[in-house]
């Protein structure tokens, strides 16, 4: 048996995530969670000794595989030219509203 999440690790992730969770969520996270522990704990009961690691999960043929493009210095945009077009600057960087309140 897997260990167990409790209400007050359920409370603690709300916070740290800043979820508000009515008492009858709460108690359907704390169900849901353990029912993910219980069932990774099942996984891990299983062989897995003669099963090749994966890089990836689905089959990959005749896929062409993308390289990432390579790195190099390019010129960015005139600062003069941008920030006359920003809704608000403070001549120097774009100024742009506060989205995290804490």
């Amino acid at each position: 048996m897997a260990a167990k999440v409790t209400v007050e690790d359920v409370e603690r992730v709300a916070e740290l995530a800043h979820l508000e969770l009515a008492p009858e969520e709460t108690e359907a996270m704390l169900r849901d969670l353990n029912a993910i522990l219980d069932y990774v704990a099942e996984l891990n009961e299983l062989d897995t000794r003669d099963v090749a690691p994966l890089a990836q999960v689905s089959e990959l043929e005749n896929a062409t595989i993308l390289q990432p493009r390579a790195d190099r210095v390019e010129p960015s945009l005139d600062r003069a030219a941008v920030l006359p077009q920003a809704p608000e600057t403070d001549r120097v960087f774009f100024k742009v509203p506060k989205v995290i309140e804490r």
